[in-house]
């Protein structure tokens, strides 16, 4: 494996790096969530409902926040990933232990699909995109703040 300037393995990436790593993350979710209920006619529950008004304008969020490498876009981005992450986790957890108790109107205990050998479900794979859009934007705030950039996020 080779190192980066900063002699981890990765190296540093940029803000804008990190922002289009976590625009991937959510285009691949969305068009993923589509998939399931165009393509295959999978059915959304509630909570799928929610954690999809909240992954779909990420999309946009973070693409013209990359393209104009604005890393203070976490001001927008952190509270829908943070309340997307939450009700994935909620949402894979009742998946998980057979709860009855959905709470926003039922079915949402139903595994519908699940990744071959890995046996991820559908909310497990949008708890796994929204964390993965949490630590681009981590990325992209830590990396603008530890080289001054006048873009920082942490700046006046």
């Amino acid at each position: 494996m080779s190192t980066g300037a900063s002699g981890g393995i990765a190296g540093r990436r940029s803000p804008k790096q990190w922002l289009a790593f976590g625009t991937l993350v959510a285009i691949v979710a969305t068009i993923g969530s589509l998939t399931f209920s165009l393509g295959y006619g999978y059915i959304p529950c509630d909570l799928c409902w929610y954690q999809r008004i909240l992954m779909y304008p990420l999309v946009v969020v973070l693409g013209v926040a990359a393209y104009e490498d604005r890393p203070g876009v976490y001001r927008t981005v952190l509270p829908l990933a943070l309340v997307g992450t939450t009700i994935a986790a909620y949402h894979s957890v009742i998946q998980r232990t057979g709860s009855d108790v959905c709470g926003f109107g039922g079915g949402c205990t139903a595994i519908q699909w699940q990744v071959p050998v890995l046996g991820l479900s559908i909310p497990n794979l949008s708890l796994l995109a929204f964390v993965l859009i949490l630590g681009a934007l981590v990325g992209a705030v830590r990396y603008s703040a530890s080289a001054g950039s006048t873009t920082s996020p942490v700046s006046g």
